[in-house]
């Protein structure tokens, strides 16, 4: 039987172990910091902020926490996050390194500006 999808941030957070569960609460209260007025909520069974659209999402892993702030969020920041494992859409940020809480912070702040423009 399929595990079902969980149904909040809060319930998303508490199904890894603790170390992860960790570095999950501080990346969530890092991107609510940046921008308090976007949504939260479940998306693509992670979670995911909306402001005015898309701005980020994040996920725990076994190893690492993945930070998903679309290609521009990527593009934009491209030589300051060459010291992280990045693809197209995504940052690995290893568990045993702390977060990059000011660079996660820039990053998701020029998600609502990208938002922000989009919306005029």
């Amino acid at each position: 039987m399929d595990k079902q999808p969980p149904a909040s941030v809060d319930e998303y957070i508490s199904a890894f172990p603790e170390e992860v569960q960790k570095k999950l609460r501080e990346m969530r209260a890092v991107v609510r910091t940046a921008v308090p007025e976007a949504e939260e909520k479940i998306s693509y069974q992670m979670p995911a902020y909306f402001w005015k659209g898309v701005l980020v999402y994040f996920g725990g892993f076994k190893d690492h926490i993945s930070f998903f702030p679309t290609g521009s969020g990527i593009s934009a920041f491209e030589k300051e996050l060459t010291e992280y494992k990045t693809s197209k859409g995504t940052i690995q940020l290893p568990l045993d390194q702390p977060l990059p809480v000011e660079l996660i912070t820039r990053i998701t702040r020029f998600r609502m500006e990208e938002n922000q423009k989009k919306g005029k």
